[in-house]
């Protein structure tokens, strides 16, 4: 009488959109405890440890990604407030914003050139289908934008916003080892950096293990990335013939 209850009970809740909803919370909770388990290693973040979670989760239940999307879009809708939110701690460091804005402008245009140049060349080279040279593009751009970028590119947004997560994650692991290595200690510098190359990962990186300077620079090298490789992004197709 009890497996049947429970089997009832599984039919209901696999066919409610909120399941989905539910089930991505958890995996993040879970996945946080994995990550303070293992002393924060970037190698576990919360977030690949979730999708490695979810994952597995809708392989065991054999539901498929859109029936799952459709619960936990509420989730994906998120992304973009929170990422307009990060003006917010950029209000409060505006004036040295205001001072180095060239600077600012010329490295997020050089970071987003070699990103995308480097990226494209190396898979040209690899024989990459089209879709896969677009979709990996975006790499270094915030996970709602590059997957719109991809999509009006003719990319694969999915694949966009895994590439998204394995460039965080491999700068977020990076990065910290480069800045001590190079003896850069400016939280500015710092935060600037992983927020053009390892977007909303070395944005979080920042808030919480460098400052909140490092942070508001970290976001707003974060959008400008994602503002100018929207411009930018179309042009280098353009002229490599993609």
């Amino acid at each position: 009488m009890n497996i049947v209850v429970l089997d009832q009970l599984w039919v209901y809740l696999s066919g409610n959109p909120l399941l989905s909803l539910l089930v991505t919370l958890l995996a993040f909770l879970l996945a946080s405890h994995v990550n303070r388990w293992s002393g924060g290693s970037t190698l576990l973040h919360p977030v690949i440890v979730s999708v490695a979670l979810l994952i597995l989760f809708l392989l065991a239940t054999g539901i498929d990604y859109a029936t799952y999307f459709k619960g936990a879009q509420f989730i994906h809708f998120l992304l973009g407030p929170a990422t307009v939110a990060l003006a917010i701690p950029l209000y409060d460091h505006r004036e040295r914003v205001r001072k180095l804005l060239w600077p600012i402008l010329i490295s997020c245009v050089a970071g987003v050139v070699t990103a995308s140049l480097s990226s494209l060349g190396i898979a040209l080279l690899m024989g990459a289908s089209r879709e896969t040279l677009l979709s990996l593009a975006t790499k270094s751009v915030t996970s709602p934008i590059a997957m719109g970028i991809a999509e009006q590119l003719g990319g694969i947004p999915a694949l966009a916003a895994g590439l998204v997560l394995l460039t965080g994650s491999v700068g977020c692991a990076l990065g910290p080892w480069l800045f001590r290595w190079l003896g850069i200690r400016d939280p500015a510098v710092r935060g600037f950096t992983m927020g053009l190359a390892a977007h909303g990962f070395g944005t979080a990186y920042c808030f919480a293990s460098i400052g909140a300077v490092a942070g508001a620079f970290a976001g707003l090298s974060m959008g400008l990335t994602g503002l100018l490789t929207a411009f930018i992004l179309p042009v280098l197709v353009g002229m490599l013939n993609i």
